[in-house]
């Protein structure tokens, strides 16, 4: 996945200021080396005239101003997006016509130059194939240059944003774990195993084992990014029992999983969050209670998972979790979702009548996390 890290206006400016100022310091300075190299590696073979360094001169000039228009042309049809299996062959069909254009435009300073007769062994077809090959040459390289820039930039930028997508996860990670261990669930789960080791010794041993377990899963699913559906499923009963141990029959559980579901991945305490915020906001705060439905069904390319509790809404109903709740790990696990699948997780809070809320996570199968 590639998440997605916004880049204020501000930074775009500045970063595309400064490869604009990089430009012209290499396109000037590299065709400036390039004509003093020339017209020197003409001086050591013969005394060159006035009009033959001018023409050199011009002549590069001319190559200056091709290689800006074919720079203007890369970053119109966005070539420099592209990897070195597209982009060689591009670039030697634009070397070869960028070559004919400089001979062509060239040729009349040639002319204007050149006073004597060609050798005998050389005609001007030949001469005309031997300057297209030595113009489409040089642009070649100077592709190869100007692009090697880029991709390297390309591959820097992205190591980069690979670095901060994985900085965000562990932090996002951390986030989630603090939030999973519920110290008032603990408190109050601890106050109704006192009353029940008097009332019902069995029932507490039992409930002694299901928070031994809850508690467990939790601090170990902090090193997963997805377990079975049905291990969480699992975990989740374990703490509805709790519950009930404290809301008796205020609480009433109803399941409707599909059983192909069952093996499906979940990132860790997905499903815990959304029911323990409906035990938070949907019974604990009705003095009637009410009942809590889990509800799995395998869609298309995607687990999708609805838990409904009694209650309404205050926002608009449809609204992400992040914009209508203002639970923490609601935000946390929504947070996750998106780093590990991308967009294409989704998690929702929505308000269906009479007084019913629907929280629903739509999973995808496969993680689009680099």
């Amino acid at each position: 996945m590639s998440p997605a890290f916004p880049v204020s206006p501000a930074a775009a400016s500045d970063d595309a200021s400064r490869h604009a100022r990089l430009y012209v310091l290499c396109q000037t300075a590299g065709w400036t080396a390039w004509t003093l190299a020339y017209v020197g590696l003409g001086q050591l073979q013969r005394q060159l005239t006035s009009n033959e360094i001018l023409v050199s001169v011009a002549t590069n000039l001319i190559g200056w101003l091709l290689t800006h228009l074919f720079r203007i042309f890369i970053n119109a049809r966005g070539w420099k997006q592209l990897g070195w299996s597209a982009l060689l062959w591009r670039i030697s069909v634009a070397a070869v016509v960028l070559g004919t254009m400089w001979t062509v435009a060239a040729a009349p300073l040639f002319r204007y130059c050149y006073t004597g007769t060609l050798p005998v062994n050389i005609t001007l077809p030949v001469l005309l194939v031997y300057s297209v090959f030595n113009a489409a040459c040089i642009v070649f390289i100077w592709a190869i240059f100007y692009f090697g820039y880029h991709i390297y930039d390309r591959y820097r930028r992205s190591e980069v944003e690979r670095a901060q997508l994985a900085a965000t996860v562990k932090e996002a990670e951390l986030r989630a774990l603090k939030s999973q261990v519920n110290p008032h669930f603990i408190f109050n789960s601890l106050n109704s195993l006192r009353a029940l080791i008097d009332e019902d010794p069995a029932r507490a041993r039992q409930s002694v084992t299901q928070l031994a377990n809850l508690l467990r899963y939790s601090l170990q699913s902090g090193q997963l990014e997805t377990v079975p559906f049905e291990e969480e499923l699992r975990i989740v009963s374990d703490y509805l029992a709790l519950e009930q141990v404290r809301h008796e029959e205020r609480l009433r559980v109803r399941l409707d999983v599909a059983p192909e579901t069952l093996g499906l991945p979940i990132p860790p305490m997905l499903l815990q969050t959304l029911v323990e915020n409906a035990v938070k906001y949907g019974i604990s705060a009705r003095p009637e209670g009410g009942e809590i439905a889990i509800i799995a069904r395998r869609v298309g390319g995607a687990l999708s998972i609805q838990v409904t509790n009694p209650g309404t809404l205050a926002a608009p109903s449809q609204a992400p979790v992040r914009e209508s709740s203002t639970g923490v790990g609601l935000r946390n696990a929504a947070e996750r979702l998106r780093l590990l699948f991308g967009e294409q997780a989704t998690l929702r809070l929505r308000a269906e009548a009479p007084a019913l809320v629907v929280a629903e996570a739509s999973v995808p199968l496969i993680l689009t996390r680099a």
